[in-house]
């Protein structure tokens, strides 16, 4: 049995320790194969997010051995593409269980290739870890991480030397290198001290600088210094550089959840250490009433991503989605760039394919040019990379909560973002208004946009086969109608064409290949169907918009396009 042969190479390796050896014999004797299975049935790919899984043991699993071989064969590639050159990487990790240990074995191969590391001495956010690549001339750089997955999981993101997250034709080859190491026993786990230089502070006061620099309303801070927000870290690593960020802007009434604050890699306060998840702000909400909040703000274990609450025009606490803060981001950042002259021409934005085209529409007023990518923050990165020294990017987004504002950074940034979002809310409450007023007002303008997101989740070997055969029945039967609505154009970013279903026509879209579908009705409804890069799921995105006669009958248009996405969701099934 292939599987069984591949498990006997792990035991025959002289570099992998006794314990576990003897977890996967143990694993080979059992009369039930299915653990095995799901440990050796196919090696850890980069995926959206890097490398990342369930830690255990196993190719299939995250643990010393695979983060030892991904560290290998990006040192290999760094060697190869950067010979002669001096190289050095740059290393952080969050607070996950395990976390400090890979980013210690990471340091130590890359420092057994001969490659200089500079390693965090302690956990660091993911955005501080992109800015130090770019800040210490890094060829490379690491983040331990699993983001917002759920305490099994761990991870590894792997960077360039833009400071943004591996994209092709890097990540491929980074493979292809780790796909040539025939035996955990050519990984060089054995160190060289002498190339690991510990770095913190240094790195953190020039990164909070920069992120001082973004600063659009100062007049309005200093006016709402008051403003009275609470704060959570999540037991991650936002606790770190969130609350000094925003001493830094000038916000003095800042409140942290003190059940989140201390690192804990069992994240013992949440169900998923998630944003996007109501339940993990519950604790926030609740100091948020007790001391009558402006303005609630969370961040993920490894501060990349941020979801917000606000006071909705009943005097509750309503939070935000994505899509929701990301509008309100991109509209403050025009607008102020508008109001301060800097709007020369040459400015855009950039969003992915699944994110609200409420930004298209904002953009579009501001005379500033927007790009879609694909999902993934990485290709927003890519497109920095691309206009870098022709045209000035702002600010960006995806409706997964994670935002970037100025390319000093090159990945999602939420301790910039929670400093910009706290001015933004400062700066709406010295106009006299509120964040969800003003949402309001966009909405007025702009045109109302709504949109969901379903998951299903499928784990394992089978899960996945059953996410291919779903994606295989969408392609090859789309639906017909939705919502009421005529399925006009079908997008399939996989065979990069866009048909039209009407005429039967189709055409050739300038993407990446990607396996993803769009189906977008006649009355402009857009629903998208994606594996996740990073999760055992299958993700529909939902997106359905209304023009707003009046600020009057707001809540009845959010309840009419409810009741749409809600049909839309049963005519696929969900």
């Amino acid at each position: 049995m292939e599987i069984v042969e591949k498990a006997k190479k792990w035991l025959d390796s002289q570099k992998v320790d006794q314990e576990t050896k003897n977890a996967i014999q143990t694993m080979i004797n059992s009369d039930d194969q299915s653990e095995l299975t799901e440990c050796f049935y196919k090696d850890l790919e980069f995926g959206t997010g890097g490398l990342r899984g369930i830690m255990g043991h196993g190719s299939n699993r995250i643990n010393k051995y695979t983060v030892g071989m991904a560290t290998q064969g990006l040192a290999n590639y760094l060697n190869e593409n950067f010979a002669g050159e001096e190289i050095s990487v740059a290393i952080a990790h969050d607070s996950r269980n395990n976390s400090r240990f890979f980013a210690e074995t990471t340091a130590a191969v890359f420092s057994g290739n001969g490659i200089k590391v500079f390693l965090f001495e302690d956990l660091r956010p993911t955005p501080e870890l992109s800015f130090a690549i770019r800040h210490l001339g890094c060829k490379s750089g690491v983040v331990l991480t699993a983001s917002h997955n759920p305490k099994e999981y761990n991870g590894y993101k792997a960077y360039w030397d833009d400071g943004a997250q591996i994209v092709p034709p890097h990540d491929k080859n980074v493979i292809t290198e780790v796909g040539n190491i025939q035996s955990i026993d050519e990984v060089k786990f054995e160190g060289n001290k002498d190339l690991i230089q510990p770095i913190g502070k240094e790195i953190d006061e020039v990164y909070l600088e920069m992120i001082k620099s973004l600063s659009l309303s100062q007049d309005a801070i200093e006016k709402e210094k008051d403003l009275k927000i609470v704060f959570s870290g999540i037991h991650g690593t936002g606790s770190t550089l969130v609350p000094p960020v925003l001493k830094k802007f000038g916000f003095e009434n800042v409140t942290q959840v003190e059940e989140q604050v201390e690192p804990d890699g069992n994240f013992p306060t949440v169900v998923y250490p998630n944003p996007e998840e109501a339940e993990a702000l519950s604790l926030a909400l609740k100091k948020a009433e007790e001391i009558d909040a402006d303005l609630v703000m969370a961040t993920d274990p490894d501060s990349d991503r941020v979801g917000i609450a606000v006071k909705n025009d009943k005097g509750a606490f309503q939070l935000m989605n994505g899509n929701q803060t990301g509008s309100l981001l991109l509209y403050y950042l025009l607008r102020k760039w508008q109001e301060n002259g800097k709007l020369t021409g040459k400015e855009y934005v950039v969003k992915t394919i699944v994110t609200t085209d409420l930004i298209s529409r904002i953009a579009e007023k501001y005379d500033v040019t927007l790009y879609n990518t694909l999902t993934g923050f990485k290709y927003i990165a890519e497109v920095i990379r691309d206009l870098e020294g022709k045209e000035q990017f702002i600010g960006g987004g995806e409706e997964s909560y994670g935002y970037l504002i100025g390319d000093s950074v090159r990945d999602k940034d939420a301790i910039a973002s929670c400093a910009m979002i706290a001015e933004m809310a400062a700066w709406a409450k010295s106009e006299n208004t509120s964040l969800y007023d003003l949402l309001k007002q966009i909405h007025g303008e702009f045109g109302l946009f709504q949109e969901s997101l379903k998951s299903l989740t499928k784990t394992g070997k089978s899960g996945a086969e059953e996410i291919n055969e779903l994606m295989v029945k969408f392609r090859n039967d789309p639906p017909s109608s939705l919502g009421g609505s005529k399925v006009k154009t079908l997008i399939d970013y996989k065979s990069c064409e866009e048909k039209d279903l009407v005429s039967g026509v189709s055409s050739k879209i300038n993407f990446p290949s990607s396996n993803v579908l769009q189906f977008i009705t006649e009355d402009g409804s857009k629903i998208s169907v994606r594996p996740s890069g990073t999760e055992p799921k299958i993700k529909f995105y939902f997106s359905v918009n209304s023009a707003v006669n009046d600020l009057e009958s707001y809540d009845q248009t959010v309840e009419k396009l409810q009741g749409k996405t809600n049909k839309i969701m049963e005519e696929l099934g969900l």
